[in-house]
């Protein structure tokens, strides 16, 4: 299926241009209408979205991009959206990409010719080029739980620097004398920032030393396989920060196993803040306001699709320090 940047590309012209000719909202020449045509034609592209926009008719529908609907914490913003957008007159439809960018980018062209009205995006591998074209087409993006400094894109993260170093600080006051930090992938803008919190708690402690930090894949079995790599390299850890609520659930049972107790001789906070009945002890967390992410969210894409101003792009949200059994002095 042929997108608006392969006629680009063949035409030799700019994504900003195609679009103003196909939405008729202002001057290409003549010249370049006969490329943009004799492209279309030969890559057979076919904007639907033109019919929306000469008529000025909205689907009333917005399409919601997460990368794990088995992670709780998408299912949660999910249905904040979905109940968002339910008020505001809207239909979603969530796509799964499985942290995929082939799946992302087949789901894109294909919201762009089903003529959606705007699109919350919840990625770690999307890049700003590609939310570009998505505007390019007339299609407001909100990105949630991602960020890009010194760009136009509207975005809703917290500061995930800031809580790792919250819940390192955390079990520091706990009293934990060597910490360790289960991190996500590191390709993940979050992920890194959490273990650039840890590090600015713990870098200048004596104990500290980098093989502290060991790898997870923001999974219950990365956080498993990470939780007895240290372990194995220093058994005489007494605190660990899983870098998600999922990765310290499988910290936990790995814990289990090695028969080590929790809190007495090990205490574990992990991050997100999702509802999950199955840990034992209960799980300190930096909680993030998972609904009310998601509903912000579609709040914002609203008013975009409706052309009203925002006040700013950028939309930090604070955390919060949740101390439950697992890391609760006795």
């Amino acid at each position: 299926m042929s997108t608006i940047r392969d006629v680009s590309k063949l035409a030799g012209v700019s994504v900003a241009t195609i679009s103003r000719f196909l939405n008729q909202s202002g001057y290409v020449s003549k010249e370049a209408e006969e490329t943009i045509l004799a492209a279309i034609q030969k890559l057979n592209y076919k904007p639907n979205n033109i019919a929306r926009s000469l008529a000025g008719k909205k689907t009333s529908t917005i399409a919601l991009l997460v990368p794990d609907i088995l992670n709780p914490f998408f299912p949660e913003i999910a249905r904040a959206a979905e109940d968002a957008a339910s008020r505001l007159g809207y239909t979603l439809i969530l796509c799964n990409t499985d942290h995929n960018p082939d799946k992302e980018r087949n789901y894109i062209d294909v919201l762009i010719n089903k003529r959606i009205d705007g699109i919350i995006i919840s990625s770690y591998t999307i890049r700003p080029e590609q939310i570009y074209a998505l505007e390019a087409e007339n299609i407001p993006v909100v990105v949630i739980d991602n960020a890009w400094h010194d760009t136009s894109i509207v975005s809703i993260s917290t500061d995930n620097r800031a809580g790792g170093q919250m819940a390192a600080q955390h079990l520091l006051e706990c009293g934990c004398r060597k910490i360790g930090h289960i991190c996500g992938p590191y390709h993940i803008a979050a992920a890194k920032d959490r273990m650039l919190g840890y590090e600015d708690a713990c870098s200048q402690q004596e104990w500290f030393t980098p093989s502290l930090m060991v790898y997870g894949d923001f999974s219950v079995s990365g956080g498993y396989h990470a939780m007895r790599e240290l372990y194995d390299k220093h058994p005489d850890v007494d605190g660990v920060f899983a870098g998600n609520d999922l990765m310290a659930a499988g910290a936990m049972k790995a814990l289990h196993e090695l028969g080590v107790r929790i809190p007495d001789q090990m205490k574990v906070i992990g991050y997100d803040g999702i509802q999950m009945d199955m840990f034992s002890p209960a799980l300190s967390t930096i909680a993030q306001p998972i609904y009310s992410i998601g509903e912000l969210a579609m709040t914002y894409l609203d008013q975009m699709i409706k052309e009203k101003p925002l006040e700013k792009k950028s939309y930090p949200i604070d955390v919060q320090l949740i101390v439950n059994a697992s890391s609760r002095l006795p």
